[in-house]
């Protein structure tokens, strides 16, 4: 079986996360990389070991690559100016998130992949985390019963330093709570299978960043917020998301609670924890077990071996061995939830999902 031919848009910290997880594909070959800024560049054929040929504007690249698919890892504001040549190219898409920086954007996007004959997928890496994926897999198995409560809890640390700094500021970035929360975003919509009607988020820049200055200006995003989001069903779910918290022992936290029981997926550890109810004054019965990863696939990026899962599920769709497992139009909600929470933390109010036309 003939390789399939990649070609990576942006050679950042995440394009070089990519890089690392496409060389254990076997059916991946990177042929060509592109990004405007040459040490990048450099940087990315450090990681992955050879040369090939790099291109510093995407229509170079196009023109002279012979390539099957692209994975776009340009900052979040050049998304859709990257992606109108692509689509025009007919490439197998892997986008990562956010969709784009804001909804009209997201809008166009979703209308354009949804006519686009190839593959489009927009990549949201924490579906595939092993222990999120096992977590959602016994939801859906029904193993708390009727899904009430989801809580998503996200402690870490704050924005990594970014090529001229373009994630300090809401107008590059869609904002946090679209830039880092489309992921928890998504994830409730999956989990509990309907739409959101009504976001409510409190959240401030209220630790980092505090003393830095980019040409006299001070950045504006969200370092801490709670957000809730009522759902078309009912059920309702929390996110938790502080960004001066890097001492945490578990970064990420899931719980959800129906009425037969609580489940809860702790990560970095891999472990999940059943609850079922009991009658009052009984003993508890929790059970427990660890979902492991390969240690070769945790090694090779940051996101707990969801980059490499991902990976092999964009693959599976383009070999045509499975589908498109995240589409666009789950992106274009995604930054949609996000751009509500977005105006709810400014504007301090409930926040209707039909301001956005959902």
């Amino acid at each position: 079986m003939n390789k399939l031919r990649f070609g990576i848009i942006g050679v950042g910290m995440m394009g070089r996360e990519h890089i690392r997880n496409l060389k254990l594909h076997p059916e991946a070959e990177i042929v060509a990389l592109q990004d405007p800024v040459e040490d990048s560049r450099r940087r990315g054929i450090a990681q992955l070991g050879h040369e090939v040929p790099t291109y510093e504007t995407i229509e170079d690249m196009l023109a002279k690559a012979e390539l099957d698919c692209v994975l776009v890892v340009s900052p979040n504001h050049t998304h859709r100016r990257v992606l109108e040549p692509l689509f025009a190219a007919g490439l197998n898409i892997l986008c990562e998130k956010p969709l784009c920086t804001t909804v009209d954007d997201a809008r166009w996007a979703a209308e354009r992949a949804a006519t686009h004959t190839a593959v489009f997928w927009t990549g949201m890496e924490y579906r595939f985390m092993p222990p999120a994926a096992r977590f959602i897999d016994a939801i859906r198995a029904g193993e708390v019963g009727r899904l009430v409560q989801l809580s998503i809890r996200e402690h870490r640390f704050p924005f990594l330093v970014k090529v001229g700094d373009w994630n300090r500021f809401s107008r590059n970035t869609g904002g946090t709570m679209v830039e880092k929360c489309c992921h928890f975003f998504d994830l409730m919509r999956l989990i509990i299978g309907a739409e959101p009607v009504r976001v409510f988020c409190s959240g401030a820049m209220d630790v980092n960043h505090q003393d830095e200055r980019y040409g006299g200006e001070k950045p504006d995003i969200i370092d801490n917020s709670f957000t809730v989001v009522d759902f078309a069903n009912g059920a309702r779910a929390l996110l938790d998301l502080n960004m001066f918290a890097e001492g945490s022992e578990e970064q990420e936290a899931l719980t959800a609670v129906g009425d037969k029981a609580k489940l809860e997926a702790f990560i970095p550890s891999g472990d999940l924890v059943r609850s079922p109810r009991v009658p009052l004054g009984a003993p508890k019965t929790p059970s427990r077990i660890h979902v492991p990863v390969d240690p070769t696939i945790l090694e090779a990026g940051t996101h707990h071996g969801s980059t490499y899962y991902q990976i092999e599920a964009f693959i599976d769709a383009v070999r045509g061995r499975g589908p498109v497992r995240v589409t666009a139009d789950d992106g274009l909600r995604a930054v949609a939830m996000g751009a509500a929470a977005e105006r709810s933390a400014r504007e301090r109010r409930v926040v209707e999902m039909s301001e956005f036309g959902f």
